[in-house]
Parts: structure tokens; sequence; C-alpha cells
């Protein structure tokens, strides 16, 4: 009697809770609203709800942001010590480094036999008098020099991800020479990644606010018109980015790691998802390691692959964008390429993916590309505009490969858990899951 009237009484208080709506959904749903209320602000002129649109996807991208620099310094630090913990980590290391390369060159073939294709600056009505010069464009000199900070305090202010990586890279190392002696500095970074990261789960769950933002703007502010102007170019910057995606990933999955590729898409799809809306790899990189250790990968071996990735594996920013970005610029200004320069092309995006950094945006390395082929930077200023709708898929291009690479490199060297990459869920990272590296 007592139990049937306890099941009366708890029934109407379970059937009254509030269903928890799925993350996936929310950034859905903030995809959404973001488009409806760009149109809005965009066809009426609702000038409050323009700027609100703007503050709201600008906070977010700050909060970000203001995690980079130490989330990187201490991230590469602990990953660089971890290596002590596995076993071959000389060889694992190698192993990754080459895969990131092969899959590079993979991504900008793909990119250039599009655009040979397409032809993405034919018929757009842009002139070269349409583009601008960046204010701060990248070279191989600077990129060389520009590794080794002159202090170590402006590299954080500034934001410079390639000499925070340098110069955790160097303290990593020294740590691992030093050994016992450097176990109290090891255990403080190891407390501060956590909290660091702790701290940026409260980011992330204020991404589908920041989606709506984001998209509103770039809506209300860029308009369709212009995105119009550059159609061919970006479906060619969609379509090669989902031929890597769900063309030469999969088959690597299938024939390399002789693994299922839909279970990868599964377990890495919270990080995929995350990545399009922040546009920022470093600001994915926690959750992409906890989904490359859901799929199986050794947690020691997982905190030195993401964390090296998230800053040098570019395969969206770094490869397929350049690629097509110096083809349609090329075709605006009238200027034509050889087959050296499409070799010059490959050989870039390969060695000098590092100059994306992570972070929103790849202004860097296309400056970067550009300069390297004579090419005039004023077209950078012809891509800006279009530039946040084409990073949204970039960056999952990008942190997609950087869960990849570890799971081909485990599966090779057979130290991939097979019972947990097959039974790898979709549910999103939450604080129950702590994101921490492997201690």
């Amino acid at each position: 009697m007592s139990a049937s009237a306890s099941t009366q009484e708890t029934e109407p208080k379970a059937s009254s809770r509030i269903p928890k709506v799925p993350f996936w959904a929310q950034i859905v749903a903030g995809l959404v609203l973001g488009v409806v209320l760009g149109w809005v602000t965009r066809t009426y002129d609702v000038q409050w709800l323009y700027t609100t649109l703007d503050k709201v996807g600008h906070i977010f991208v700050q909060l970000l942001k203001l995690a980079v620099a130490p989330l990187v310094f201490f991230a590469i630090l602990v990953s660089i010590t971890n290596l002590r913990k596995v076993n071959n980590a000389a060889r694992l290391a190698s192993r990754t480094l080459l895969w990131f390369m092969i899959t590079s060159l993979i991504a900008v073939a793909i990119g250039l036999a599009i655009g040979l294709v397409t032809n993405p600056g034919a018929g757009t009505g842009l002139t070269p008098k349409d583009g601008k010069a960046p204010e701060h464009a990248g070279s191989w000199l600077d990129f060389l020099t520009g590794i080794i900070p002159t202090d170590v305090i402006t590299p954080f202010t500034e934001l410079n991800v390639l000499q925070i990586v340098f110069m955790a890279a160097v303290a990593g190392i020294a740590a691992l020479k030093l050994g016992e002696k450097a176990q109290p500095i090891l255990t403080l970074s190891e407390s501060v990644l956590e909290l660091l990261q702790k701290a940026l789960w409260w980011v992330i769950r204020l991404a589908p606010l920041g989606t709506v933002g984001l998209i509103g703007y770039a809506i209300a502010d860029y308009g369709w018109d212009l995105i119009g102007k550059y159609a061919t170019f970006t479906a060619d910057v969609y379509i090669g980015c989902a031929l890597v995606l769900f063309g030469v990933y999969p088959l690597l999955l299938a024939t390399v790691a002789k693994v299922n590729p839909i279970q990868f898409f599964k377990g890495a799809w919270p990080a995929i998802q995350l990545a399009f809306v922040s546009r920022s790899s470093v600001g994915t990189m926690p959750v992409t390691q906890k989904v490359t250790e859901r799929l199986g990968v050794p947690k020691e071996y997982a905190s030195f692959a993401v964390p090296f990735g998230a800053t040098t594996k570019m395969d969206g920013c770094a490869a397929i964008y350049p690629a097509l970005a110096a083809i349609f610029i090329a075709q605006i200004f009238d200027v034509q390429l050889g087959i050296g320069d499409y070799l010059l092309i490959a050989f870039v995006s390969v060695i000098g993916s590092a100059a994306t950094a992570g972070l929103t945006g790849a202004t860097v390395m296309l400056t970067l590309t550009l300069s390297t082929l004579g090419l005039p930077l004023e077209g950078v200023g012809l891509l800006m505009a279009i530039d946040p709708i084409l990073d949204m898929v970039r960056t999952a291009t990008n942190v997609a490969g950087q869960a990849l690479v570890p799971v081909l490199v485990s599966a090779r060297e057979k130290i991939l858990n097979l019972d947990e990459y097959d039974n790898a869920s979709s549910s999103p990272v939450d604080e129950r899951e702590p994101l921490v590296v492997a201690a």
C-alpha cells in the first residue's frame, strides 16, 4: 500500500519535470535564431538589435580568447611531460607529425583540384580595387624569427600562440630533464590546467547564446547579397571541407585504422559541433581531448597529440582554404599560376600551418601563402567580409582532423582501446566528466 502510494506521489513529479534539451539541439536552435534575428536586423534596420548581436558574439569570442594563452602554455607543458609515461614516446610523436603532414597534403590537393575545376574568381564582379592590404601580413622571416619571444610577458598579452607554444615546449623539455626536481612545478601545472579547463567549460555552455550573436551579426552586417558574390568560392570551401571530413577521413579510418568511420563521427561530434560555432580550435581543445579519449586513445598520448594538433593541425584553415583563396585572388588580379606555384602552396600548407595558431580566422596563413607566391596582399581584403561564414566549416574540419590523427596512430601502434571506440557516445561533455589532462 505504502509502495503504491509512494509511486503515485512520485509520478506527478516526474511528469512535471522540464525535459533537458540536448546540447546539439541548443546549438541548432542558436543557429536558426541567429539567422532569423540577423535577417530581421538587416531588413528592418533595427540598430539596437544589430549592436546587441555584435556584443553577444564579441563577448563569447573574447571569453574563449581569455583562456587561450594560459591554456595553451600549460596544456603543451603538461602534454610533453606526460610523454614520459608512454612507451615509444618518440615513435608516437614522430608518427603523429607524419600523419599531420600526410593529411594536410591530401587536403591541400583537394583544395587545389576544386579551385582549378570551378574557377572561383571568375564572374564575381569583384576587381582589385575592392581589396585592401591587411594591417599585419605574415612572411617566412616573421614566421621563423617570430617563434622566439623577446620576453616572457608579451606573448601572453598580445596572444602570440606560436611563441607561447615555443616557451611551453622549452619548459616541458627542461622539466623532463630535471626529473623529480621538477615534480612540484608539474603538479602545480596540472592543477592550473584543470582549473582553466573547468572555467572554459562555463564558457562552452554559453555556445548556443554565442551562436545567436555570431551568426546573427554576420547576416545583419554582410547580408545575402555579399554572400552571392562569393557563392562559388564559399561553395568550394564547404565542398572541399566536406570531402575531407566525409571522404578522406572515413577512408583513412577504414583502411589505415581499420575501424568503423561512423563510430568516429559519433564520438567526435561534441567537439566538431562546438568548433563549428566557436571558430576556435584552441577554445575547443579540452572537448577535443575528451572525445579523443572516449574513442579509445590512451590519455597519456591524447594529452600530447590533441594540444599539439590544436596549434599546428589545420586541414581547413591551413590547407583547403589558402589553396582556394590563392586561386581566387590570382584570378581577380589576373595572375597566372603555374605548377611551381601550386607546389609552393602545398609546401606552405604543410610547413607553415602552425602560423594559424588555432585562433579564429586564417588571415596570417593566407598572407603567408600570398607573400610566398608573390600575389597582391590586397586580395586578403576581398575575403575578410566572408571570412566568418567560411571559418565555421574550416574550424570544424580542423578539429575533426585533430581527433582523427591520434586515432589513426593509436590503431597503427596497437594501443587503441577498440571496446571504448566501439562504444563511444555522442553525448556532450559536461561538468560531471572532468576535462583534465592525464596526471
